[in-house]
């Protein structure tokens, strides 16, 4: 299968061109030339495989023509050597918890599966350069490409965080790793990080001297892989409500949505066949999407800090990917998905209520997206709202809002054990391109 660019100006490429380049040269992000419809059997039995065994179908109807069968299942299983279970808080309203992985955060599935797919295409290659990974990050996306990565033979990671504006936890996940793994905090916002990256891909003399990717959600291997999990969320729901045939279960996906990399693999995972009724888009304060929603208009600007810190994006990457699944259609894009926006003040309130009536502990992220479930979903229908990022990540803001200490689990305590290791920049592309350099 070739990839294309949204921005149409380039000539498509292959799956191992799109990996390894991870943006095109004419700034756009890549596409898949078409999306494949799953059988009809599939969703008929869908309730009875394994994560593995969904993650692997839908990894073939993406990438089978490209990779083979027995590398693609291998990479498939290592990267899912975890569950993501559905979770009922209340009627008709489930979490789907995806915050089992090594970080505890649902990036850990497109990270692995990244991680895995590029060391593949790497040692196919007779070129021994190192592969040089750039990312930014609002929070978990550094801490699960950092290890995803970790001791990934021909691999360099270089992780850009936004000084300051990140738990002091998820900053311990990636700055403490070493080995392969370099954290650049950065004096700025994430937005300020993430222009940093995409002024490195496509800078001349960077691209000569050094072969550079990205692991953000611009890549096709990080964004299109967080679509398994939207086929074994339905999959447990089918398994709740046997008698229920796909229609009459009504499925709702909300999604706390910054970069919208994850509810962008939503929309494909529905363009596959999976049977999903409609999608909710759930923003804090940075409520570019939704604006445009309202308006029509797409209006990007300077990212807010709020404590659902991930989601602090003001010009989300992905949105150009929507944009080009339905044609640039505005209509089209508000038939299917809704948005909802809240404030700090909002997402507290949320967090505990949710404790004291469910017993629930949500992180802030997981608020946005079972509020908006609250205030949005319908008659017959049942809501699943993606719960992103395991509450102890993010611990003193829990703490302080339910007034009880939050176990921190073992594997996030050992980070914060080691001793922080990272390199102070600035905002200017000129001195971050130096330090590439040398």
């Amino acid at each position: 299968m070739k990839y294309y660019s949204t921005n149409k100006k380039t000539p498509n490429v292959t799956l191992e061109v799109a990996v390894i380049k991870g943006l095109s040269e004419d700034k756009g992000l890549f596409m898949p030339e078409r999306i494949e419809k799953l059988p009809d059997e599939f969703f008929e039995t869908i309730g009875t495989l394994s994560f593995q065994e969904i993650a692997f179908a839908v990894a073939q109807a993406f990438f089978g023509e490209d990779v083979e069968t027995a590398a693609l299942k291998k990479i498939v299983y290592e990267t899912l050597p975890f569950d993501t279970p559905l979770v009922e808080v209340e009627p008709n309203i489930f979490s789907l918890e995806l915050f089992h992985g090594p970080t505890l955060a649902f990036k850990d599935v497109g990270a692995r599966f990244m991680s895995r797919m590029l060391a593949y295409y790497i040692s196919r290659q007779s070129n021994t350069d190192a592969v040089n990974v750039l990312v930014a990050t609002s929070g978990d996306t550094g801490s699960a490409v950092a290890n995803g990565f970790l001791g990934v033979e021909g691999i360099r990671v270089f992780v850009l965080y936004p000084k300051g504006k990140v738990s002091k936890i998820q900053e311990s996940q990636f700055t403490t790793l070493g080995q392969n793994i370099t954290a650049l905090e950065v004096d700025g916002t994430f937005d300020d990080c993430q222009r940093l990256v995409k002024s490195a891909f496509l800078d001349e003399e960077l691209n000569r001297k050094m072969k550079l990717t990205s692991a953000n959600s611009i890549n096709v291997a990080r964004f299109l892989p967080q679509a398994f999990y939207y086929f074994y969320a339905f999959s447990q729901l089918r398994s709740m409500h046997p008698k229920q045939t796909a229609e009459e279960l009504g499925t709702v996906f909300c999604v706390p949505s910054g970069n919208f990399g994850n509810l962008t693999a939503g929309l494909v995972a529905k363009r596959m066949g999976l049977p999903v009724k409609r999608f909710i888009a759930a923003n804090n304060r940075n409520d570019i999407f939704l604006q445009y929603l309202k308006t029509g208009i797409y209006s990007p600007k300077p990212s807010v800090a709020t404590i659902a810190n991930a989601m602090d994006v003001g010009d989300p990457s992905n949105f150009v990917r929507i944009l080009d699944l339905y044609g640039h259609s505005h209509e089209a894009i508000s038939k299917e998905i809704s948005g909802v926006s809240y404030t700090d003040e909002q997402i507290t309130e949320t967090m505990r209520n949710c404790f004291v009536e469910t017993g629930y502990l949500l992180d802030p992220h997981g608020a946005c997206g079972y509020q908006a479930l609250k205030d949005k979903l319908g008659e017959n229908e049942n809501g699943i709202f993606l719960e992103t990022a395991h509450p102890a990540k993010f611990s003193e803001t829990v703490m302080s809002i339910q007034g009880l200490n939050v176990e921190i689990p073992a594997r996030l305590l050992e980070f914060m054990k080691n001793k922080k290791h990272s390199i102070p920049i600035g905002t200017d592309f000129e001195e971050f391109k130096t330090f590439l350099l040398k």
